[in-house]
């Protein structure tokens, strides 16, 4: 019942970042269109940013299916990672627009740019609503997901430029402000690239196959060597599967067989208690006398599919 319900959460996550995509291409669409008619390259310009959001959306949205593909021969762990690799070329890309909005601020300081008229207010002002309809279908997706938060973190920075606009559009019209155009530039490429930047190691991290946030190696050893009848346990190698899913393998030695079944059983309740380490492959050691004599026996202890 429970995989039931967690197959329809995906399916309406599914449909809202569907939707998403379909609103950001139809918007690229009308921008390209209006452009051509008016010949304004810089609605010609929002369209390209408006399709780099849709990009995004895309590549976070073919990862998830990627993602859900069960292990097989060619992948042993799953394919979970697909949504690790879509992560890091969209804060990769959100990296490069946080850059070119710098770029086109200190640009526009020497070049400051002539707003015609109420149009392009108005232009904004649509693109805006657009951006914050498609940024709060994927809000709650962005929450437990480092795939759809930086899609997610592609559309704020697009309703932020879209309401810098508006803001510093407004006040050049009645005010003849200039600076606010590159303040608020400033201010929002300031944000977009300390997202982007909170973001980058800790996707690196997995893809480098680091140990858990928060879990301290030498934390898990002396829990493991606490449980009743282990000797020692060394050849410790922890790290992330991905974003949920942790992995630990390592050497267990115990001091007789016939407790092989009960450490196993404390050792398994230990790690996914206390360390949420749901896959783990220990190969035990025997140890039978005081001179060093042994034999290995290997088990894997393994818990959870994904």
């Amino acid at each position: 019942m429970e995989h039931h319900h967690h197959h329809d959460i995906d399916a309406m996550d599914d449909r809202k970042l569907g939707w998403a995509i379909t609103i950001n291409m139809l918007l690229t669409l009308a921008q390209v269109i209006g452009g051509i008619v008016s010949g304004s390259l810089a609605l010609i310009a929002d369209a390209l940013h408006n399709f780099s959001d849709a990009a995004s959306l895309l590549i976070a949205w073919v990862a998830r299916k990627i993602g859900r593909k069960p292990a097989d021969h060619f992948k042993t762990f799953g394919y979970k990672r697909a949504e690790v690799i879509a992560t890091l070329i969209n804060l990769i890309t959100l990296v490069i627009v946080g850059f070119y909005l710098v770029y086109e601020a200190l640009w526009r300081m020497f070049e400051p740019q002539i707003i015609e008229g109420w149009m392009v207010v108005i232009v904004a002002t649509i693109a805006l609503v657009i951006d914050v309809g498609t940024a709060m279908l994927t809000y709650r997706m962005s929450k437990n997901s480092m795939n759809i938060r930086a899609a997610f973190l592609h559309n704020v920075s697009d309703a932020l430029a879209s309401l810098g606009v508006i803001i510093a559009g407004t006040l050049i019209i009645l005010y003849d402000w200039y600076w606010t155009d590159t303040a608020l530039t400033l201010v929002i490429a300031a944000y977009v690239l300390y997202q982007a930047a909170s973001m980058l190691p800790k996707t690196i991290h997995i893809l480098m196959q680091g140990a858990p946030e928060g879990t301290v190696i030498e934390e898990v050893v002396q829990a493991m060597e606490a449980v009743e009848g282990v000797k020692n346990v060394h050849h410790v190698h922890l790290w992330q599967l991905d974003e949920h899913k942790n992995a630990l393998e390592a050497h267990v030695v115990i001091e007789d067989i016939e407790q092989l079944e009960s450490v196993k059983n404390a050792l398994k309740t230990c790690l996914q208690t206390q360390f949420n380490l749901m896959h783990s492959t220990l190969e035990f050691e025997i140890k039978h006398c005081d001179t060093g004599c042994f034999f290995s026996h290997k088990l894997v202890v393994q818990e959870g599919r994904g």
